[in-house]
């Protein structure tokens, strides 16, 4: 099981309804939302195992139903580890473009109730309801509504953590799944903390969790009862006192809901290792061409251009060029990728995987002209036109045509002639 599935994950307490004074802060989880997402139209496969993913032999899992779980299962799984565990489940592929729809109607019925909403990811999300209890009601009872209108609208369920940190609300939200409210009341924070295993630190990686259990702090209360200097010592000025503050239920960070992405990026794991530099660029091309459209969708350009290369040996190696200006053009990222990829010397390297990574993010940008075989300008147009082609047929109605079967592009090419 994952660490996070390791956590235990208490029943709501007896007696009356917790306290929520004071706690503005929600934090609402989809559960198992891919899964979910696909019962709409598969509803004959409730209460069954589920699990999306990739079918290929390096596919992972991307998302698990409970019953799933139950045997093991959990996202970011080896397929083929899943199989073996829950050899009678029912193994889907991923659906993204019906996941981010579902998604964008959830933050909608999100955004309806604040305009404090921010996303984590599809399937998460803060929320600031401070401004919404004259109207709505008390933190709880907006935490109620919520999950009501998520099920009546779009058919999934999901869980709410209520409390006055970020921190705590995911914890909690985390610790009533599947379908549940969790209150957090201001004066028991410690006593919800403090018996938690570390690992329900944000920030302790499994490295760090090693590192911490080796000093013999094995609950968040041991950490909070450590000196801090003790910390800063073992782990580092920045994550000691960061792991201390939390440990005492003191996170700063407000729910931002503009927050910028920071990067927009893509990647793939063959099927079986590649050495072809052609099919490794034609890769390249492929994942350019979804950062590109990404960006120009989220009305971002960017400046450093990244590339991901993980030989068969499992060894990783990134490279990345910061250009003069930012650019939200699949060419420029793809001649860049194209020029990193060369420059690793794993031209005839077998990679098992790829990525192409734009960071240094700014909203909307001048069109970068460089001298990569041809100015930007005829691309960026002809990509905004392929974008509108996208929206109105869906993914795949126009492409490179580098990226088409080969068994296609050769029977084109005989009609053709």
């Amino acid at each position: 099981m994952s660490r996070k599935q390791r956590l235990p994950r208490p029943g709501p307490p007896p007696g009356p309804p917790a306290d929520d004074t004071g706690c503005d802060v929600l934090h609402v989880d989809m559960d198992a939302f891919f899964v979910s997402v696909e019962l709409l139209e598969r509803p004959e496969l409730r209460g069954r195992p589920v699990i999306v993913g990739g079918t290929g032999g390096r596919g992972v899992v991307a998302s698990a139903s409970y019953e799933a779980r139950a045997f093991g299962v959990h996202s970011a799984m080896p397929m083929a580890r899943a199989r073996r565990l829950c050899p009678q489940a029912v193994v889907l592929p991923p659906r993204h473009d019906r996941y981010a729809r579902v998604s964008a109607a959830v933050m909608e019925i999100f955004r309806s109730v604040t305009p404090l909403v921010e996303p984590l990811a599809l399937d998460e999300a803060f929320l600031d309801v401070s401004g919404a209890r004259r109207l709505l009601g008390r933190p709880a009872e907006i935490g109620r509504l919520i999950r009501e209108r998520v099920r009546a609208e779009q058919g999934i369920t999901c869980s709410v953590g209520v409390a006055t940190t970020k921190f705590v609300a995911k914890l909690a939200s985390t610790r009533c799944k599947p379908d549940g409210l969790m209150v957090v009341p201001a004066d028991r924070v410690t006593d919800f903390l403090h018996p938690l295993p570390v690992a329900a630190l944000w920030g302790v990686g499994e490295r760090t969790e090693g590192h911490l259990l080796r000093l013999g702090l094995k609950t968040v209360g041991d950490v909070a009862r450590a000196p801090v200097e003790a910390l800063r010592r073992e782990l580092g000025d920045a994550l000691g006192s960061h792991l201390h503050e939390l440990a005492w239920g003191r996170d700063p960070r407000r729910v931002a809901p503009h927050a910028p992405d920071k990067s927009v990026g893509a990647e793939t794991t063959f099927d079986e290792d590649v050495a072809e530099p052609e099919r490794i660029r034609r890769e390249l091309l492929r994942l350019s061409e979804k950062v590109g459209a990404r960006l120009r969708a989220g009305g971002h350009c960017g400046r450093t251009i990244g590339v991901k290369l993980r030989t068969a040996e499992f060894r990783t190696l990134t490279r990345a060029r910061t250009l003069p200006e930012p650019t939200d053009t699949s060419r420029v990222i793809y001649l860049t990728a194209c020029r990193l990829y060369e420059a690793a010397g794993l031209e005839r390297v077998p990679l098992r995987l790829v990525g192409v990574r734009v960071e240094n993010l700014v909203a909307g940008g001048t069109p970068l002209q460089l001298a990569l075989d041809e100015t930007e300008g005829g691309w960026r147009e002809a990509e905004r036109a392929m974008d509108r082609v996208s929206r109105r047929f869906g993914r795949g109605a126009i492409r490179p045509a580098s990226l088409l079967p080969l068994t296609r592009r050769t029977d084109d090419h005989r009609d053709r002639r």
